[in-house]
């Protein structure tokens, strides 16, 4: 099972890395998080549930990320769905909020404007902040467009595909070794030697350099144990036994990096 999970999410990593343009309405859904980071306590104020409320008019589907009945495409692909943050800019003396939609990469699709409020009450002073940075988006336009057709998952598990191949693995196929052996007798990789690299804890994730310390790559977690995303470049970073493996496309070669990082 721990395979299919892992697998499958590589494989919906894969596919939105290659994605070349990114719009609103490549995402059916929105969730927007339980708490935001400026506030102490889960909705507090009802801000996410104000904000979950806002963007269902603006024609999303939209869910709180503490939600039991997430759909289960958005389980195995968290990249179907945009995740809502209100950003506080707040001052001693007013409240400032704007709303921002994020891809699974954390990177911003969209930005409102800044809604501000000078109401004492916080709640209303937050609702009022939000309201005006929704009114804001006016310039949004949603409709919910699938760039790709729908693949019953109960057939194929999972779907790799690249700009060059597409592979497909069935329920038969032994996925991990798969996997562990593809970095080998392939003409089209570039192997790189092992090298020791340092992970430098940031937000969602981690910066690796080298002992310069030079910047190599950043990479962002996954609810997968010992697995990232590559952030600036269309590959994966994962664990095979005490080495880490990058595997990445550049000059439409896959090259496939051996690391030793300490994290």
């Amino acid at each position: 099972m721990m395979k299919k999970i892992v697998f499958s999410f590589l494989f919906f990593i894969t596919l939105s890395v290659f994605s070349q343009q990114k719009s609103i309405n490549d995402y059916k859904y929105v969730i927007v998080p339980e708490k935001f980071d400026f506030l102490k306590t889960s909705d507090q104020y009802q801000t996410s549930s104000l904000t979950k409320f806002l963007l269902e008019k603006k024609g999303f589907t939209v869910f709180l990320s503490n939600d039991t009945s997430l759909p289960k495409e958005v389980l195995q692909n968290r990249c179907m769905a945009l995740t809502a943050i209100v950003v506080d800019a707040s001052s001693l003396f007013s409240v400032k909020n704007k709303i921002e939609l994020k891809d699974c990469f954390d990177e911003v699709i969209y930005s409102s404007k800044e809604g501000r409020s000078k109401e004492k009450d916080y709640k209303k002073s937050y609702h009022q902040a939000i309201r005006n940075a929704f009114d804001s988006m006016s310039d949004l336009k949603y409709s919910y467009k699938p760039k790709n057709k729908v693949v019953n998952s109960e057939e194929i598990v999972p779907e790799i595909i690249s700009p060059l191949k597409k592979v497909i693995f069935t329920k038969n196929t032994p996925i991990l070794k798969k996997v562990a052996e593809k970095s080998t007798h392939s003409s089209s990789e570039t192997i790189k030697s092992v090298e020791t690299l340092y992970a430098q804890a940031k937000k969602n994730g981690f910066q690796i350099v080298n002992t310069t310390p030079t910047f190599i790559f950043q990479v962002l977690k996954t609810n997968v144990k010992d697995v990232f995303i590559i952030k600036s470049k269309n590959g994966i970073l994962y664990k095979n036994k005490n080495i880490w493996i990058a595997e990445y496309y550049e000059n439409n070669k896959l090259v496939v990096a051996k690391y030793n990082i300490k994290f």
